[in-house]
Order: structure tokens, then sequence, then C-alpha cells
């Protein structure tokens, strides 16, 4: 028999939609359990029953701390790891003084596997189990990462960012390269263990027409991958798009144009959307990622969270590290907290905790695999310290409800909240 394990916690699941359903879309069991066998959970419900149903479970008791899917990040940069916080710029010049001569170290196999190992340490340390990454140009920057997930057992998705202008020399490929380099690494990662490749043009502005043309194509050979890019991050660069594309209707069609606009694609930031744009991206049912402590870091404006997800858009819910000022998917939920207050509409922290889970994995469509807490899905968990520091457990010690004891959390917390972090059923914080 294979081996068992046994979570005992206060749980958290999701059977809906919370931005649907209300508070009620959650399962809160404050004295619930996990069972876990060959790296999927078996089994949920109340701990006691579990725990005389399965005496031959090994157990391990969170006590306390709320146990939920691990966090998804759906948009990141991890080759950015090392500029995290750094200060003063947009996004354009952001990308010239600091992204840029950092990625240019990437080509080094060495340095590569380092910040890899870095930036995946530094994330499971704040309970994210899966993210979407953008790589560099450098075939290297891509085997790095997805080995040093492999080496964790994470489910990642990650892709080699494509550039052939506007970069410096030592970051640009070609269109036929960065076909020939896209589909090489697919072909070496996509489907290994919890691997999925994501073709990767950084964004318009960095790639001409024939490369946006050869990754349309190489999509449309694998429709399966996920194509991942940015899009009306800041207005000027919609600008500079505008510019550079004249013949273009707006920023969403340089991407339509040339095949890279799908059900599968993922589309970061999308926070000054044309009615069009809007309405395309829902009729072909593409993802969109909020990225709030980014778009407020970098001065980029406010994600229409409420108006998109009424008009039934996919979105989902990421750090952008490191124009992301943090690597914690609970800094995260924080900032989109505040960015809806300022929109007028306050997230509830069942909305916010769903965004964090089963959005991403939906976004990525990894939500059958990923993002929740039921019976099939892989164990991927997070243990929660509801009360990890003073500030945090005086304020949760008033609460009425499940909902005023995680929302501290979620608005003061950081690593110190994070009792522990398990990856298909192995626990690695």
């Amino acid at each position: 028999m294979t081996a068992q394990t046994l979570l005992l916690g206060q749980t958290l699941r999701f059977t809906a939609d919370p931005f649907a359903e209300g508070p009620a879309a959650a399962i809160h069991d404050s004295a619930g359990g996990i069972l876990i066998e060959g790296g999927r959970i078996a089994a949920i419900g109340q701990g006691a029953e579990l725990r005389a149903a399965h005496p031959q479970a090994r157990v391990v008791d969170h006590g306390d701390a709320l146990l939920l899917a691990g966090f998804v990040d759906a948009h990141v940069h991890y080759p950015q790891t090392a500029i995290i916080a750094s200060w003063g710029k947009r996004l354009i010049d952001w990308l010239n003084l600091y992204t840029f001569p950092e990625e240019m170290r990437f080509g080094d196999p060495a340095h590569a596997a380092g910040i890899a190992a870095r930036y995946l340490d530094l994330t499971l340390a704040n309970g994210t189990t899966t993210v979407c990454s953008y790589a560099t140009i450098h075939p290297e920057s891509v085997d790095a990462f997805f080995a040093a997930a492999q080496a964790r057992g994470q489910r990642v998705v990650a892709g080699k960012t494509c550039m052939d202008r506007n970069a410096p020399e030592g970051l640009r490929d070609t269109a036929q390269s960065a076909y020939d380099d896209s589909r090489a690494l697919l072909r070496k990662w996509h489907g290994v263990d919890r691997l999925s490749y994501a073709i990767t043009p950084r964004f318009s502005p960095t790639s001409t027409p024939e490369q946006l043309e050869a990754l349309g194509a190489l999509w449309a050979e694998h429709p399966d991958c996920l194509m991942q890019t940015h899009l009306s991050e800041q207005t000027d660069e919609i600008a500079w798009v505008r510019d550079l594309y004249p013949q273009a209707r707006d920023y969403l069609d340089t991407y339509e144009a040339h095949g890279l606009l799908g059900a599968n694609g993922l589309y970061g930031h999308a926070i000054h959307l044309e009615p069009r744009e809007r309405d395309r991206l829902r009729e072909v049912g593409a993802a969109l990622v909020h990225c709030p402590t980014s778009n407020t870091f970098i001065g980029s404006g406010l994600f229409d969270m409420a108006g998109l997800v009424a008009d039934g858009h996919r979105v989902g819910l990421a750090t952008d590290t490191g124009g992301g000022s943090s690597f914690s998917m609970l800094r995260t939920m924080a900032a989109a907290y505040e960015i809806g207050q300022l929109r007028g509409t306050a997230l509830h922290p069942a909305q916010l905790l769903w965004l964090a889970t089963v959005g991403s994995a939906r976004a990525l469509r990894l939500d059958h695999r990923i993002g929740n807490l039921a019976p099939g899905m892989e164990a991927d968990i997070v243990a929660l310290d509801l009360a990890s520091t003073p500030a945090i457990a005086q304020r949760s010690t008033r609460a009425q409800d499940i909902w005023e004891a995680v929302f501290p959390t979620i608005m003061m917390g950081d690593d110190r909240a994070i009792r522990a972090t398990w990856v298909a059923g192995q626990r690695l914080v």
C-alpha cells in the first residue's frame, strides 16, 4: 500500500467562484483533515473521522493553522529576482536601466541556475507552489529554471523570452532563432514531470512583426501550450506600440494579426484596455493577469477587476517579480484589495484567496490539477499561521468568523505566516 500522510488543521476549499456566489463558495472546517497519497489528495473532511478511517497514515498536526491550496503566481520574471525593489523608474526606463543589464547575465548556466534556485526557494518560503515565469532569450535560462523546479517536484510553466528589436544586442534573437529555440525547448521540457512550456514573446515593442508571426506559427503547431505576453501596462507603452504598428487597430491587434490571440493566451497587466480589446479577449476566452504590486510600484494604473470579472473574463493574480515589489502572494492580495478600494470595490477575503489559488490556476488552464483542495488534486498545500506577528494576533483574536480571522494575515502577513509548504505531498518548507 502507498504510504499515506494526514494533515490536520483548519481547512478552506472552494466549491464555486466567490465572485459569483459570494463567501458561501468556500467551505471552512475548523478541525479538518487532508489525506495525501501518492502526491495527491486522497480525501478531505473532518480530521477526527479521517484519522479513525486511516489509522496507518502518518499524522502531521498543524494545530490551528489554516490549510489551503498552495498559492499560484500567474506572471513572474524569475531573472529579475536580484533587481527587485529597484528605485524610481517606469516601465521603459525600468527595462533599460535594470532589467536588460541583469538579463544579459543569464547566458551563463551557473548564474541562471543560482538565481532559479534562489527564486524558487524564496517563493516556496512564501507559500507559492506554482509559478508561470518568463526566462531570458537564453535557452540556458529556461533549462536552469525547469531543472530547479523539477528537483523540487514543482508544477511550473515557463518559456524563453523572445526579442528581436528595441533591446541590447546581447539580448536580441531573430524571428527564426526565436522559433527554433522555443520549439527545441518545448520539445525538451513540455509535459515532463510537472513542467509546461509557454511560448513567450516579451511584448510587441521588442518583437518585429516577423517574430510575432513566427511565434504565432509555433503556437498554431502546439495549441495545447500556453502563450504569455504583456498587454496595455502603461499609457506611454501603448503610444509606443501605436508608433511601431501604425496599421494595428489597437495594442491587442498586434498580437491578433500574428496568431497570438487565443484561449490559451495569458495577457499580463491589461490595465488600459479599449472596448474592442475587452470584447475580443472575452470572446476567445483568454486569461488576464492582475499584477497589483507591480502596477503601483512602477506607476502603471488601476486594474478594473470588478468590471472585467463581471464581463466574464478569466483573471489570475501575480507578483510580477521583479517589477512587482514582493515575492509574497499575501502582499499581492493586499495590493489587489487596495487597488479595488481605489476603484470603489472592496474585494472580499474569499475572492482574494480564490484569485491567488483557483483563479490563477484557471488562468493557467491547470485548475483540474492545482489551486484547490479536493480528492484527486495534486497535493500542493500551504499552512497559514493566522497569528504570525503580535499585530496580526491581536487583530485576529477578535475575529467572529474565518474571514475576519484570515483578513489580517492577507493584509499584514509575510513569510512568517507560512507555517509549512507542501509540494506534491512533500513538505519543502
